[in-house]
């Protein structure tokens, strides 16, 4: 076989070189992901906030308090009591044919049979004793209703005056004068955007009340006595979003256990007297225009759960005698004037599960460690300028709103601003994610290395394509 010419060879040899180069090429970039599909890092998982957005009350007072809401505690909903259950129609007669008139000319939409259990109306919710031969009307509910809706008559309602229960929930019609017999026989009432406006007087007439709840709704009185006074018997009292102006009363019914007065504008001092009622539960006087000091003697309110003070003018320190409530589980002291170091006390309460402190003028040292904070469901400790906590017992994971202290027990000097580089690094979340950013930089490590290694595979094949065809052609010659 006649060996190929000088020419041909080289022609070859440049063939060769072009395929293996191509080849090579395509390896390298084959080997190496494109930026747009490499995984990103992944996130740190997230972790219990303790600074939570603003919080809400709780709508009972032996509820646990939610999540939020601005330090102004929203009072809670007015609940109807609950009524006995009505016996089924099989063991007793209808509803008294006077008051299911009256119904009817209450223009509300109502079943067949206002008494059964079975019964289900759009806009009235009723209940009934087990009267015979006539069962009767114990509670009404009047729910999303209009002037156009509901004719609330003078006659119609005295006609329903076996009323316990009588609720009015966003149903903005005008104000009725109720039936003597009927405002007599009330246990629970309640209005909630309802009505459009009420007064202390019409309020009063409803003496035999345990149950009054009146939110959303404009009242016109020159204080709370001129409803308290008539009201002998009242265990739960809800006024609030009222535009209600005055001062606290400073006598209160001692079996009372609910208190809810906020969002109004009453101003003066928190009597001390308000310290007497050893079966309250729940009071809320926040959001209003309230100054002075919190009472010394508010320790002795031991059946307490539920402590709303939030945005008032109340200046002075913390009362240690808060201690002495066992079961509290909410407690919002924010927006306030509040002063001197914050007790210890509140870390050997077992039910705490609400604590705002925000906003006052609280300094020193915090005294809560990492374990109490974490057990809390909402924690606000911030825009405390003089406050701050110490960095040894407290991990900066955990974001407070205040600063670390410094070795003399004062706040250091606050972080650098987001404008700086170094500080938008650690100040991008709660935790640090050392896992994730390792992993970042080994994938940019292992990118270069692949592209080497192909340029070498690549390289180490055209030398010994070279040196193949050269043996080749001496050998052929």
């Amino acid at each position: 076989m006649e060996p190929p010419s000088p020419p041909a060879t080289f022609l070859l040899l440049l063939l060769l070189l072009s395929a293996t180069a191509a080849a090579a090429a395509a390896a390298a970039n084959s080997s190496v992901s494109p930026p747009h599909a490499i995984s990103p890092t992944a996130a740190p998982s997230p972790t219990r906030n303790h600074s939570l957005s603003p919080t809400t009350s709780p709508p009972a007072a032996a509820a646990a308090p939610a999540a939020a809401t601005s330090p102004t505690a929203s009072p809670a909903a007015p609940s109807t009591p609950t009524t006995p259950s009505a016996p089924s129609s099989s063991s007793s007669s209808g509803l008294d044919p006077k008051q299911l008139q009256a119904l009817q000319s209450l223009n509300i939409p109502i079943p067949k049979d206002p008494c059964s259990p079975l019964s289900a109306a759009a806009a009235a919710a009723t209940a009934c004793d087990a009267g015979k031969p006539f069962r009767h009307l114990t509670s009404l509910r009047l729910a999303n209703c209009s002037p156009d809706d509901v004719a609330l008559s003078f006659t119609a309602l005295k006609s329903l005056s076996t009323l316990q229960s009588l609720a009015f929930l966003n149903c903005p019609v005008a104000p009725v004068r109720l039936p003597a017999e009927l405002a007599a026989s009330l246990r629970s009432f309640s209005c909630v955007h309802s009505l459009r406006h009420l007064t202390g007087v019409w309020l009063s007439r409803l003496r035999n009340l345990t149950d009054l709840s009146v939110s959303d709704v404009p009242v016109n009185a020159s204080g709370l006595y001129v409803i308290l006074g008539n009201i002998k018997n009242l265990r739960s009292l809800t006024i609030s979003r009222a535009n209600f102006t005055g001062y606290l009363p400073r006598h209160w019914d001692l079996n009372i256990t609910h208190i809810d007065l906020s969002g109004n504008q009453l101003k003066g001092p928190i009597p001390s007297s308000i310290t007497f009622l050893e079966n309250l539960q729940l009071l809320n006087l926040s959001s209003n225009a309230l100054a002075g000091v919190i009472p010394t003697e508010i320790g002795n309110l031991i059946s307490l759960k539920n402590l709303s003070l939030g945005s008032n003018s109340i200046s002075g320190s913390v009362p240690e005698s808060m201690s002495a409530i066992p079961g509290l589980i909410h407690v919002d002291l924010s927006s306030n004037q509040l002063n001197g170091t914050i007790p210890k006390f509140f870390t050997e309460m077992k039910s705490l599960k609400y604590l705002n402190l925000e906003k006052n003028n609280f300094h020193g040292i915090m005294p809560f460690n990492e374990s109490f904070i974490k057990k809390l469901v909402v924690f606000k400790i911030g825009e405390n300028s003089n406050l701050c906590y110490n960095h040894t017992v407290m991990s900066s994971k955990v974001k407070l709103g205040i600063a670390p202290c410094d070795k003399h027990g004062l706040p250091l000097s606050p972080p650098p601003a987001k404008g700086d580089s170094s500080a938008d690094d650690s100040g991008t979340s709660d935790y640090s994610d050392s896992d994730s950013s390792d992993s970042g930089k080994s994938g940019h490590h292992h990118g270069p290395n692949k592209v080497v290694l192909g340029f070498a595979i690549a390289l180490s094949s055209i030398v010994f394509l070279i040196v193949f065809l050269v043996l080749l052609s001496r050998c052929c010659k």
